[in-house]
């Protein structure tokens, strides 16, 4: 097939107008720049630094981490929703009387940045009316989400013992 100068001159503006589009297209897949490692380790410093607040025993403080619709599972009790329930909760844990602290063993950042996991280990001790000492050690599921303002807060909080329970 032959084409005189004229078609060709008529489709130079369709070919421009395919070449645009194909642009865009590939421009528009591209993906964000992968954020993990820096999140990860965001993640990993603000579990710290809360483990750290629970030890002060500041209970606003330790509670503040938590979104206002997050949910905590306690061991051998039923769901805990929202941040005043919540609240309420960690006022037997930061108590006098008990020591706990935690840390990350493993923290996760989706590739879209807005969720993560961590999953940790715990030490728990209290001291009974005498003083005597009682150790629990567990483990600790996390859930992360980043909010609208950049920050993460935890949406989900779940810890068990590891030491077999009581006789009953």
């Amino acid at each position: 097939m032959m084409c005189d100068r004229e078609t060709i001159r008529g489709s130079r503006p369709v070919i421009c107008c395919c070449a645009v589009v194909l642009f865009l297209t590939t421009a528009c897949k591209q993906q964000a720049p992968d954020t993990r490692p820096a999140d990860q380790q965001t993640i990993r410093d603000l579990d710290g630094q809360w483990s750290k607040t629970a030890g002060t025993r500041d209970l606003d403080a330790t509670v503040a981490y938590y979104s206002d619709d997050a949910v905590l599972l306690p061991p051998n009790e039923p769901i805990v929703t929202g941040k005043q329930a919540i609240r309420a909760s960690w006022v037997s844990l930061l108590s006098p009387n008990i020591a706990l602290s935690w840390q990350a063993n493993k923290v996760d950042v989706a590739r879209s940045g807005d969720l993560a996991y961590v999953v940790g280990a715990y030490t728990l001790t209290t001291r009974d009316a005498v003083g005597k000492p009682a150790m629990d050690h567990g483990k600790t599921v996390e859930v992360f989400k980043k909010q609208a303002d950049g920050s993460w807060k935890v949406v989900a909080d779940m810890y068990n013992s590891d030491l077999a329970a009581p006789p009953a």
